[in-house]
């Protein structure tokens, strides 16, 4: 189960939203917990038939509150009998004093925004989705390779780090290198982080560690990518040698916290350039997202060679 407390939620949060605190929260800290895979139903605006666990309250519903001394009281009531972890006035509008009363006297975090309550549903079930996300972390090294997320991976020694110095000094990104924090923040969606101990830095064999931001500067960084292509470096051992296919007619996978992501596997031989070779792999595969392949392209046009000449042997044996 994945939750969060109100104040880092507070404090995440804050300037973003332009949070401030209308009860203080209490010594015990209230959480936020993921019960579900759908993070939309952790935050919404009042509801009292599918309660989430974050009420939000525009102008409307501040007002409605507010209407008299009866209703007011009964719809509070049903707004706190769930006891929501916390609850938000948006659009910048007063909070009842019976809402505030009650939330004091039933230990639910009552906090007021001034940013329009649509925008804090929806910042919140962003910030949600990233920080209540299914986790992994995959060694490798973790690139923005003309605008698509690449994860390099392969044995130790086979020179990821190297090849990722390589793509960085031609104008590409790095987001994180020897451990790739891997969320599952949407359905079919991988976003690619680094951990804080190592972002910035890449790992190269004889230099040791290279601050990639001081070396090249922002452009040269990503904070984060979502994780479109595996390219796994393959190299044969002093005992075996490895064969690929010439043409390949069947694309590589690998699944990943359920999500399947496409996988490419290259050779690494001595005089090959890896850089050279990772930039075709990615320029083919959003080819292919475009619904160009060009090996079933090639296939194609053989099949069409190879059937004109069998017509055309047909009509000389006739």
């Amino acid at each position: 189960m994945f939750q969060i407390s109100v104040a880092q939620l507070f404090e995440d949060n804050r300037d973003r939203l332009g949070l401030s605190w209308v009860t203080q929260p209490s010594a015990t800290p209230a959480l936020i917990r993921r019960d579900t895979q759908d993070s939309a139903a952790l935050v919404g605006h009042i509801n009292l038939i599918h309660p989430n666990r974050l009420q939000v309250l525009g102008a409307p519903e501040a007002a409605r509150l507010t209407q008299s001394n009866t209703d007011g009281a009964k719809l509070i009531a049903e707004l706190l009998a769930p006891s929501p972890a916390m609850i938000i006035v948006g659009d910048d509008a007063l909070a009842d004093p019976g809402l505030i009363e009650a939330a004091t006297r039933c230990s639910v975090a009552l906090l007021r925004s001034s940013a329009p309550s649509a925008l804090v549903i929806d910042s919140l079930r962003r910030y949600f989705a990233r920080k209540l996300a299914e986790t992994t972390s995959l060694h490798g090294v973790c690139m923005d390779v003309l605008g698509l997320g690449i994860l390099i991976t392969g044995e130790s020694g086979v020179g990821k780090s190297e090849l990722a110095l390589e793509l960085i000094s031609r104008g590409h990104g790095l987001v994180a290198d020897d451990v790739v924090e891997i969320s599952h923040i949407g359905l079919g969606t991988l976003e690619a982080r680094c951990p804080p101990m190592l972002k910035d830095f890449l790992e190269v064999r004889g230099l040791g560690m290279l601050n990639i931001r001081t070396i090249f500067g922002e452009t040269a960084v990503r904070p984060r990518m979502r994780l479109r292509l595996v390219v796994n470096l393959l190299r044969p051992s002093h005992t075996q040698s490895f064969e690929t296919e010439r043409l390949p007619l069947h694309e590589l996978s690998e699944d990943i916290l359920g999500v399947t992501i496409r996988k490419v596997v290259i050779p690494v031989a001595a005089g090959r350039n890896l850089a050279v070779l990772l930039e075709a792999a990615v320029r083919n595969y959003i080819l292919q997202l475009r619904g160009i392949h060009s090996t079933a392209e090639f296939v194609q046009r053989q099949q069409d060679v190879l059937q004109g000449n069998a017509l055309a042997a047909g009509r000389d044996t006739q």
